[in-house]
């Protein structure tokens, strides 16, 4: 079994160096796309910083649409190719990440995309190398049902709930602010079904099995659970 870990590792870290070689070779957006391999490699780590803030950059609002049209579609690809729980739940946390700390072009670009191809439809996903794998897996697609949850909740409230709830010191609060505090009677009403089912995929993110144990799930569960 020990062996065989060691194999899948070394397979893994393989092809990463692959992709990295081929992205500057062939690739117009040659450090966009190093950055996205590298913070979705097979380490079973959370995606380092460095790469992170390289992705952020080249989605910010002083980069041309197609720049984030691009990282998106690199996005994509990257998980409807992979079989590996480690790269495709990094890639779920740096989309993640996006929405929360990058620019609104990147939200608005995602919910076009999704339009056409179904980024965050992981249901059929399965990594079955290992039972911790088999464990992980199962999270990984709930972790994409409640990305999924969360960019439909934006679709239909027009406001980002998560960054509405973010401190704002310079008004002397103490506490997150929500804009739910400010609706009418009416307005509430509209909105409550889709913040209930948010609130609902965010309930059943609770890990089981493995995945209760494992330190890249948690880090993702802790950004999940900033939302609520």
């Amino acid at each position: 079994m020990g062996t065989l870990h060691t194999w899948r590792k070394a397979y893994g870290a393989l092809k990463d160096s692959t992709k990295v070689g081929l992205a500057h070779v062939n690739s117009d957006y040659a450090d966009l796309d190093v950055a996205i391999v590298k913070a979705t490699n097979h380490v079973e780590c959370p995606p380092k910083e460095r790469h992170l803030r390289k992705i952020l950059l080249a989605t910010s609002a002083v980069r041309p649409r197609a720049d984030v049209a691009y990282c998106i579609h690199a996005l994509s690809r990257r998980l409807a190719k992979t079989h590996n729980w480690t790269v495709a739940l990094k890639t779920l946390i740096v989309i993640h990440r996006a929405l929360r700390e990058g620019d609104p072009t990147f939200r608005e670009e995602l919910l076009n995309f999704s339009q056409r191809a179904h980024i965050l439809q992981l249901s059929n996903f399965k990594d079955d190398s290992s039972p911790i794998a088999w464990d992980c897996s199962a999270w990984v697609r709930t972790y994409a049902l409640f990305l999924e949850e969360r960019l439909e909740c934006f679709r239909i409230l027009k406001y980002d709930i998560e960054a509405e709830r973010l401190p704002r010191p310079s008004q002397g609060e103490d506490k997150g602010y929500s804009r739910t505090r400010e609706l009418g009677s009416e307005e509430l009403l509209e909105q409550l079904p889709v913040l209930q089912q948010l609130l609902y995929r965010l309930i059943g993110c609770r890990p089981e099995g493995a995945a209760v144990v494992n330190y890249v799930i948690q880090y993702a569960l802790a950004l999940v659970r900033s939302i609520s």
